[in-house]
């Protein structure tokens, strides 16, 4: 099988924490030479220096706020014509948990801008390099709602479901050029977007932190959270030569949590 990534370049979003650093992390283990990507330069220069260098491997970063679509494009702009990104990690945090029909428009267009509107300004910006090198693979970490909706998270819901359908329209067009375009579905992971989820549950039910964590793994065949780690591994065999033939699906990580296929 091969996994080798030497000689290919990564951009990966949101990776100066979770599962965006861990996914890196399993990159640069491949071989790849990774970007990355937030908002905290002090972070991720440390970040950089830790990951795994082989000969030949070299490792960067952009800060950058997904906010700021004129960042997002000045910034990648520039790196696209220094070197060709042959792997996309699009990742980002979470918009804000609560119910859809309360969420105020202004959230619903920042989440969509965030999640929909970056990817589609990255892929404009790197994809011809792709296309060059006959050589792409764009990856985004979504989430299981997208098969099937999460109480309490209305915005995230309907953003995520957008970003899945982006990625499969996209793969339909861009798969004759060797390019793949698929979905990672984390489930409940041990992550900080976890943890505030578990503690704004808790204080809305009156509930202690541990008793609320235990009825979520409860909910998981596993019994357990998923680490960032596991995550990573599905996304990295995703950018890998091996993973050529599979192209605008969903895969799911989230110990069996999801009720469908």
């Amino acid at each position: 099988m091969n996994l080798n990534l030497h000689g290919k370049n990564a951009l990966v979003g949101g990776s100066s924490k979770g599962i965006g650093k861990a996914i890196a992390a399993e990159l640069a283990l491949l071989g790849a030479n990774v970007t990355l990507v937030a908002r905290s330069a002090e972070v991720m220069a440390e970040l950089s220096r830790q990951l795994h260098r082989g000969p030949g491997q070299a490792h960067d970063f952009l800060v950058i706020d997904y906010a700021n679509l004129a960042d997002v494009h000045s910034k990648v702009s520039a790196l696209a014509s220094e070197k060709t990104i042959h792997i996309l990690v699009n990742n980002t945090g979470g918009p804000a948990s609560g119910p859809l029909l309360a969420a105020d428009v202004a959230a619903l267009e920042a989440a969509f801008q965030q999640h929909v509107l970056v990817n589609q300004m990255m892929a404009q910006l790197l994809v011809p390099g792709m296309i060059r090198a006959g050589y792409g693979r764009i990856i985004n970490v979504i989430s299981t709602s997208v098969k099937a909706p999460l109480d309490d998270l209305g915005v995230s819901n309907t953003i995520r479901a957008a970003v899945a359908n982006w990625a499969k329209t996209l793969a339909n067009e861009l798969g004759r050029h060797g390019i793949t375009i698929n979905n990672v579905l984390p489930g409940l992971t041990n992550t900080d977007r976890l943890h505030e989820l578990i503690e704004k549950k808790a204080a809305d039910t009156n509930a202690s932190f541990e008793a609320v964590a235990a009825a979520m793994r409860t909910s998981v065949p596993a019994q357990r959270f998923g680490e960032p780690e596991e995550i990573a591994a599905a996304a990295a065999f995703l950018a890998t030569p091996a993973a050529a033939y599979i192209n605008g699906t969903n895969i799911t990580v989230d110990g069996g949590r999801t009720r469908s296929l």
